[in-house]
């Protein structure tokens, strides 16, 4: 799992005066809302090619994942939120994105993030975190390794065979 420090983070929202930038320009590490990813989609240039600049989308929990489906090739972050901790829409999201439609980039949880969460972050297909502000980050590490050496019964995105399925 990777811990993002925020302040150092090569991912920036794109705003301005007034919130963000209704057609925002084509930048490199560009962090976009969903209105802003729609607004652009069509004029961002295709992996591969000499222009192509790295691109991420924030997806808010009430979204339906769907509507990236068309976009997982062009994109190489997905921001899923948490707004209360309690609030587990994104970790359905994440798997979806994993499972569904084979999303290979970073899939990232932003927002109410515990450390509590951390194995059902990483079971559930998210490779990054934003911590909460009061959350250690050593312990969040520590709790990730927890179920390490027994693993789970049940199947994940990682593991796709409950414990009785697999080879011995």
């Amino acid at each position: 799992m990777k811990f993002i420090d925020t302040p150092h983070d090569q991912w920036h929202t794109v705003g301005g005066e007034d919130g963000p930038m209704s057609h925002p320009p084509i930048k490199s590490h560009s962090l976009l809302t969903l209105g802003q990813w729609h607004a652009v989609r069509e004029q961002w240039p295709a992996k591969g090619s000499e222009a192509y600049k790295p691109v991420g989308v924030i997806l808010p929990n009430d979204a339906d994942i769907e509507v990236l489906e068309q976009d997982i090739g062009k994109l190489d972050l997905v921001v899923l939120q948490f707004p209360k901790w309690t609030d587990g829409r994104a970790y359905s999201q994440a798997r979806i994105l994993r499972s569904r439609y084979r999303f290979g980039g970073e899939v990232r949880a932003s927002g109410d993030v515990l450390v509590d969460m951390m194995p059902l972050l990483a079971r559930t297909g998210f490779d990054a975190v934003v911590l909460r502000g009061d959350q250690d980050r050593a312990t969040a590490e520590r709790t990730l390794g927890f179920f390490a050496a027994r693993g789970h019964y049940q199947g994940d995105v990682l593991q796709h065979q409950p414990v009785f399925g697999r080879a011995a």
